[in-house]
């Protein structure tokens, strides 16, 4: 077995520290040389193996773990590790790459522990274990989310190859009158104006519009399809229905933050809207995280609902609000060399806190207020691509200054970037003047009315 070289004879600093490689059939574990004779050993991926493994690392008085973050086939074994009281870092694989030259899992294993032995190595955020367990079924209610959006797209493809136009006189073919129309249509319900008649009382369309976007041609084989794909649809529904009950579940196991009153069971709630849960999500995020986040223009229920289990509710884990946005990737970048700035765009990462993030933004930049007049004016000098990071950026430190704080957020208004926009033009005349010798006053022509 081949071993790496001991090149530095500095101090360690963390002394009972292990690195372990980790792979899909089998784990490579150094410990110090000085606590075995063998000490590279190798441990298969069964339940039995990664007991075995920690009961090895505990036998060699190993107190610290750093692993390598490969796939998901690190989880089972943080997860032991951590339950039987090890200190376990989970490090990024780009920032432990050795130096050129042959690799191996033996050698990569030994550099891991050497490198975490002198403290060289940084952990990746994981949030605590509840937030991890919430985090499963969120991740997983977007999974069917998107399921279940191919199958409408698949179904209004059967519809426009019979030529049925019902998209465009709903707005939702998923809606009341939407499904109640396709049902009938599978059903075997072929004649527009009885179609028509399963409009909601409240759509815009007339029955008359709708039975003449209802005229088409009804081929077996696209009806045979559209029955599928409806059923299809129906089933993620379902599972959709018994995630929401899991999280539902899951966010009342939370410890109270804010004491706020629960909905009474069985109490008449709204139909959900965009895939909104059927129970009061935003009651349970406030009841948990003390803050309601959703008063911040652009954020809804399930976009807090994201970024919670991303981040979970310990703003001490980031130490400052730059912390905070770097970790997501949205503050500049800052690659200087030669006391020159080179380039300061953005860390390419994936976070899905920050897409949650990038999606408020958009849905910001269509409200009158602040962040709205904030996102407009970047877009019409950088566009929407950086407009969106931009404001994906505040809204983030915003949220970082509420989840620290605990404080409530306040809209300064529509005029308020605008105006410190102004001033910040007017300042920046007043110095240029001053340097050339040249006093900038202002006319009651030319003043600013906030």
């Amino acid at each position: 077995m081949r071993s790496r070289r001991q090149l530095s004879t500095l101090e360690p600093i963390n002394a009972n520290a292990a690195g372990v490689d980790i792979g899909s059939q089998t784990h490579w574990v150094c410990v110090p040389g000085d606590r075995v004779t063998d000490n590279v050993r190798s441990f298969g991926c069964f339940t039995a193996d990664l007991y075995a493994l920690a009961s090895w690392l505990e036998q060699c008085g190993i107190q610290t773990v750093a692993m390598e973050s490969t796939g998901v086939y690190w989880i089972p074994l943080f997860q032991i590790l951590e339950t039987r009281g090890f200190e376990v870092k989970l490090v990024n694989a780009h920032h432990v790459k050795t130096l050129p030259g042959r690799k191996s899992d033996v050698l990569d294993c030994q550099w891991l522990q050497q490198l975490h032995s002198y403290g060289l190595l940084s952990a990746s955020f994981r949030p605590e274990d509840q937030i991890c367990v919430l985090r499963s079924y969120i991740r997983q209610r977007d999974n069917l989310v998107r399921s279940a959006c191919v199958h409408i797209q698949r179904m209004q493809k059967a519809l426009t190859e019979m030529n049925l136009q019902l998209h465009q006189v709903v707005s939702d073919m998923t809606g009341t009158t939407g499904l109640a129309i396709i049902r009938a249509i599978v059903a075997g319900e072929h004649d527009p104006q009885t179609l028509a008649t399963l409009r909601h009382p409240r759509s815009r369309r007339s029955a008359t519009e709708i039975a003449q976007a209802l005229q088409g041609d009804y081929r077996q084989e696209h009806l045979f399809i559209l029955q599928q794909e409806l059923a299809l649809y129906e089933a993620y529904q379902v599972q959709l229905s018994a995630c929401d009950t899991q999280i539902e579940q899951c966010l009342s196991n939370f410890d109270v933050t804010s004491e706020i009153a629960l909905p009474v069971a069985g109490s008449p709630r709204r139909r959900p809207q965009d895939n909104q849960p059927a129970f009061d999500l935003q009651t349970h995020l406030q009841r948990i995280s003390g803050v309601d986040f959703t008063q911040i223009d652009g954020m809804g229920a399930l976009t807090v609902q994201t970024i919670l289990s991303e981040v979970g509710l310990d703003a001490s884990r980031f130490p400052t609000v730059k912390h905070f946005t770097s970790w997501l990737g949205l503050c500049p970048g800052s690659c200087i060399t030669g006391a020159k700035v080179k380039n300061s765009r953005t860390r390419r990462v994936v976070n899905r806190a920050a897409n949650a993030f990038r999606m408020a933004a958009v849905a910001a930049g269509k409200t009158r207020s602040a962040l709205g007049a904030f996102y407009r004016r970047l877009r019409a000098r950088l566009g929407p691509p950086k407009a969106i990071t931009a404001t994906a950026h505040k809204l983030a430190r915003i949220f970082y200054r509420l989840w620290s704080s605990g404080r409530s957020y306040v809209d300064p208004g529509i005029n308020y970037y605008e105006q410190r926009y102004h001033e910040q033009i007017i300042k920046g005349l007043q110095k240029k003047a001053k340097a050339m010798g040249f006093a900038l006053v202002a006319t009651p022509s030319t003043q600013i009315v906030s």
